[in-house]
């Protein structure tokens, strides 16, 4: 008999987050919330074993990560409250399970970074001066040292080196698309431009070998993200493989002869080593995509370099976390999926690519349920956030829970996303909204290609950036026929986005859109408020009162205006607040599956 798949089994499976080794590789920390709450893990990779740390004390949604301490006795990790991201530091002891606070800053972030060699002080980023800048704490005092005083942020991370320099990516030209190497002393006295390649390339560090003699960075600067290795004495730079593909940096091996990066591949994920020496690389093959959380993904070296740990899946396996033994080529899974539901309960994603507008190529990853002959589906079209983001071929909760339900979802990749190079990324600067708005639209012209699609019952949604595409669509698009649309965390005008923004997403926004005195025209012709008048089809507004990304204001204004025009809520717009919630909160199971099942009675409804 079939196991009957629900949304609550769905949203159920736990997710593995912000897998860390320690500084030895010989423990695996991740967060997890198997026990339907985040809580803090650790692995033993030599013996396979596993046991839950914390009880309690990490924040209900995951926003930022942690740091194993040197004596793998301790972690730094962050606490806000209620989603506001304006992150505490807190010490925790894995042994006696005491937890320290370390900072209070209710009016800005800090998100830890690095520890020192000696292991006495932490290097972390902060917002306590306005910008985030980078900052030193002697974790025994708790006093504090400022040592960067950037006007754009230093929110990379930062790689703290044996011979006393802190590297770290920042911008400091007029080029706002520009990030370069940086270094600071450690003790604050002295600040370098270490290496740039144009003042129009993203380039950043991830590791350092332990004599600090060896950088691992990478460039966009060839229209991909190529990996390479940079000599701190020489200034000498060494650039790995081909620079056809996207390829992200995640560390050295201990031994700093091999360099380790994920290549980014029609929207799959694949591991490959590099070695120092000849450059030879070796992709590692082996099933699926490796996990990422807020763009970090779960994969490190452990065991004296010779394993990877990660976490991986695909569209009909949820997330496993395994280890891959490098010389033998061979896998171990550690922890299979935490579900009952096996994969012949689980539906196949295809990946697709339909032509938009101007005949650019938009792939797609496409999820349906099991088609009856001659019956129409409703189906709907999700917009990832970001913008710079991107769907993967992964195992996707919420396609499932679509696919499950008898929709058909489409998530295409549309201009702006990561991993189709330089040039894709950068289609929608100064284009918030325009030609990957279009991209939108075009794919709803695919999916009423498809026999099997009802053309009349077609919808949108999103969060974040796709949840102020959604304001759009269902706006100034609204021509396009859509029957019904959600927006999640989104955003309606750009001016009071702005006006309500953090420093640190000023920056962003205005090396997106530039500013508003520059570029008013388009800021006031992206705003989805000032086509409200054109609405047509309902539309659902969730959104977390404490986000400080896509701030309260852009749903209660769009949805006040909404009221002001005449429209009925529960007849013409639906309308939910979260008081305990801040920019969406995926990682804990329950706020996850209410926002779940506020998208699935919404469609189920309106189409």
């Amino acid at each position: 008999m079939a196991k009957e798949i629900t949304l609550e089994k769905l949203a159920k499976i736990p997710t593995i987050m912000q897998l860390r080794t320690n500084k030895e590789k010989d423990k695996i920390g991740f967060y997890w919330n198997k026990t339907e709450r985040n809580e803090f893990y650790i692995l033993d990779p030599k013996i396979k074993e596993y046991k839950k740390i914390t009880d309690g004390e990490l924040p209900r949604a995951i926003r930022a990560g942690y740091l194993w301490l040197n004596d793998s006795k301790q972690i730094i990790y962050t606490r806000d409250k209620d989603g506001d991201e304006q992150h505490d530091l807190f010490l925790f002891n894995i042994e006696t399970k005491e937890s320290i606070q370390l900072s209070e800053t209710p009016d800005a972030l800090d998100i830890p970074f690095a520890i020192s060699p000696d292991g006495n002080f932490l290097c972390f980023g902060s917002s306590r001066a306005g910008q985030i800048n980078l900052f030193k704490m002697n974790i025994e005092s708790k006093e504090v040292v400022q040592l960067t005083d950037h006007k754009s942020p230093t929110w990379f991370g930062a790689v703290w080196s044996k011979n006393k320099w802190i590297y770290y990516s920042c911008n400091a030209t007029e080029n706002l698309k520009n990030v370069d190497i940086w270094a600071v002393k450690e003790d604050g006295s002295e600040k370098n431009l270490v290496f740039q390649v144009t003042d129009d390339s993203e380039d950043l560090v991830f590791d350092a070998s332990d004599d600090g003699m060896i950088l691992a960075i990478e460039s966009n600067a060839k229209g991909v993200r190529q990996a390479g290795i940079l000599m701190t004495e020489t200034n000498e730079v060494k650039w790995f493989g081909d620079a056809k593909y996207d390829e992200t940096v995640i560390e050295l091996s201990k031994d700093a002869k091999n360099l380790l990066v994920l290549r980014n591949r029609q929207a799959e994920i694949i591991p490959v080593l590099y070695k120092l020496e000849t450059g030879e690389g070796k992709a590692l093959d082996f099933k699926g995509v490796i996990s990422a959380f807020q763009g970090k993904f779960n994969i490190s070296f452990c065991l004296d370099d010779k394993y990877l740990v990660y976490t991986r899946s695909d569209p009909k396996t949820p997330q496993i976390l395994a280890l891959y033994d490098i010389e033998k080529e061979k896998e171990e899974i550690i922890i299979q999926p935490q579900t009952d539901l096996t994969e012949e309960t689980f539906y196949d994603s295809e990946y697709v690519k339909y032509p938009s507008f101007d005949n650019l190529e938009i792939s797609a990853i496409l999820y349906k349920p099991k088609i009856e002959k001659e019956k129409k589906y409703p189906a709907l079209i999700i917009v990832h956030g970001g913008p710079e983001s991107q769907f993967f071929r992964n195992f996707n909760m919420i396609g499932h829970v679509f696919a499950h339900n008898g929709f058909v979802l489409l998530q295409p990749n549309v201009r702006g996303s990561t991993g189709y190079g330089k040039e894709f990324l950068e289609m929608n600067y100064l284009d918030w909204g325009g030609g990957d708005a279009k991209d939108v639209i075009h794919g709803k012209k695919f999916l009423e290609t498809l026999d099997y699609v009802d053309p009349e019952r077609i919808g949108v949604f999103g969060g974040s950036y796709g949840g102020f595409m959604t304001f759009l669509q269902m706006t100034k698009y609204a021509d396009a026929g859509w029957k019904a649309g959600s927006a999640w965390i989104g955003v309606s005008n750009l001016k009071t986005f702005f006006d309500n923004s953090k420093p640190y997403f000023k920056y962003f926004i205005i090396s997106h859109l530039g500013t508003y005195e520059e570029q008013k025209e388009l800021w006031e012709d992206r705003s989805a408020i000032n086509h409200i008048k054109k609405i047509k089809a309902p539309i659902q507004m969730i959104h977390g009162v404490n986000d400080p990304r896509c701030p309260i204001i852009e749903s209660r204004q769009f949805r006040d205006k909404l009221v002001e025009m005449g429209k009925k809520e529960g007849e013409d717009f639906e309308y939910v607040e979260f008081a305990d919630e801040g920019h969406g909160a995926y990682s804990d199971m329950n706020m996850r599956i209410r926002t779940f099942k506020l998208f699935l009675d919404f469609f189920k409804r309106r189409l």
